[in-house]
Parts: structure tokens; C-alpha cells; sequence
């Protein structure tokens, strides 16, 4: 049972990592596209 627990949080902390991870890169790419939108727009 603690195999399995500790399996399960390990688990966890391995999703939240990578969860971050992907808001990071999202701000970024959406970042990304708003400077081509208004640079498109202006010129």
C-alpha cells in the first residue's frame, strides 16, 4: 500500500511539473501571436 501511495504522489508531483510547464509555454506562444497581430495591424 505505500508502494502504491508513494507512486501515486510521485505521480502528482510529476503532472504539476509538467502542467506549469505547459502554461509557460503557452503564455509564451500566445505572447508570440499577439506581437504578430499588432505588428501585422501597424505595418
Amino acid at each position: 500500500m505505500q508502494t502504491m501511495n508513494a507512486g501515486y504522489q510521485s505521480l502528482s508531483l510529476l503532472f504539476r511539473l509538467n502542467s506549469d510547464r505547459l502554461l509557460y509555454v503557452a503564455t509564451i506562444v500566445g505572447a508570440l501571436l499577439c506581437a504578430t497581430a499588432l505588428a501585422s495591424a501597424l505595418g
